[in-house]
């Protein structure tokens, strides 16, 4: 969507009317300043209109990953317009849920549409006495377990490709997709 030279988009502002009164019944004068009105109609609708542009629920769809890069949002313009919304919204609380369980669980949820259950810590380790020996290298991994969950099959590339892009370099992963919901991850599905 362009938001130039709409036709049909009148100036809330017309100059004609705003010169002193030796222009105003000049032709040209009024026919010059019509044209400035066509161009600058679409600039005073924009900035009267400019906090809706800045939220991603109402804002302009070519708009939406504009706002999502602002705030490191994912936004896939394969994607369903209302989902790219709501990931542009979502993006502060991914972030600070970043490298945790529940943000990868909820990041899979929003951006891939499935289910999803992450089973060990990622080997994570820590001393708080001063001055200690550090602790052994943990050799342990992760298991993402996924299963459907707005579509009726999971792409299994994709998902490794997400959990890539939001685990801590560190962490050791494996993928497990399910055909339904694992028994006693309380998902009724």
């Amino acid at each position: 969507m362009s938001r130039a030279a709409i036709p049909g988009l009148p100036s809330r502002h017309p100059i004609g009317g705003q010169l002193p009164a030796l222009y105003a019944e000049d032709d040209f004068a009024q026919r010059f300043t019509a044209g400035l009105d066509t161009v600058l109609a679409p600039v005073f609708s924009t900035l009267d209109n400019l906090p809706a542009y800045l939220d991603p629920r109402v804002a302009p769809a070519d708009f939406v990953a504009w706002l999502a890069s602002w705030v490191g949002g994912v936004d896939d313009p394969r994607w369903p317009l209302e989902l790219r919304r709501e990931a542009a919204v979502r993006a502060m609380e991914l972030h600070r849920w970043r490298g945790t369980k529940r943000g990868l669980v909820e990041a899979l949820r929003l951006i891939l549409g499935v289910r999803a259950e992450v089973v060990g810590d990622g080997g994570a380790t820590w001393s708080g006495t001063p001055g200690s020996e550090l602790p052994p290298a943990p050799d342990a991994e992760i298991v993402v377990r996924v299963w459907p969950g707005r579509d009726t099959a999971v792409e299994e590339s994709r998902v490794h490709e997400l959990i890539r892009a939001l685990v801590p370099v560190h962490t050791r992963c494996r993928v497990e997709v399910l055909s339904a919901a694992p028994s006693g991850s309380g998902e009724g599905e």
